[in-house]
């Protein structure tokens, strides 16, 4: 019985550790293809004001964070994020959607206040944008070019924010 329980423990700890180590790569198989034309739809900013996605997107370069205060990824996302608001805040905007799951809109506002996080933020509350966007954890990231292409999609603290929005930008397939 032990040696049972020993192995069931040891396939947990090789599949969390093998889960962690695909959380932590920087481009997806799983969550919205790379090619597709990103979704539109309705969302709910934190001050309770409405974002309508269609009038965003396929006019200038998106970058999407799902994102919750509870998430260990996405705090060490963070800096990522920054740097790439830092380099292209005035041709890229950034928006934090933050998912529901033991959130509310007033939890994230705070968090973003207190951290002076930039960038647009909305909630989530349904989980629509959650499943246009196919989402697969928290730390997922979609890179959405001015058509409203899908360049980029990645999940975990490691993702280079800052190469991926260069995938985004006019003149990056010649190399910009």
């Amino acid at each position: 019985m032990y040696a049972r329980l020993r192995a069931i423990v040891t396939a947990g700890c090789i599949a969390a550790a093998t889960l962690g180590l695909a959380s932590s790569a920087a481009a997806l198989e799983a969550g919205l293809p790379v090619g597709t034309k990103a979704p539109v739809l309705v969302l709910e900013g934190l001050d309770g004001s409405r974002l309508d996605l269609a009038s965003v997107i396929g006019k200038k370069p998106v970058v999407l964070e799902f994102w919750a205060t509870w998430c260990p990824l996405c705090r060490k996302l963070e800096p990522s994020l920054a740097a790439a608001r830092a380099a292209f805040g005035g041709e890229v905007l950034f928006i934090g959607v933050g998912v529901p799951q033991n959130q509310t809109p007033e939890r994230q506002a705070a968090y973003v206040a207190q951290q002076r996080m930039t960038g647009s933020y909305v909630f989530d509350r349904d989980g629509a944008a959650y499943k246009a966007f196919k989402a697969t954890h928290t730390s997922y990231v979609v890179v959405i070019d001015a058509l409203g292409v899908v360049v980029y999609t990645g999940v975990g603290a490691e993702q280079d924010i800052v190469a991926a929005v260069r995938q985004a930008l006019p003149g990056a397939r010649a190399g910009r």
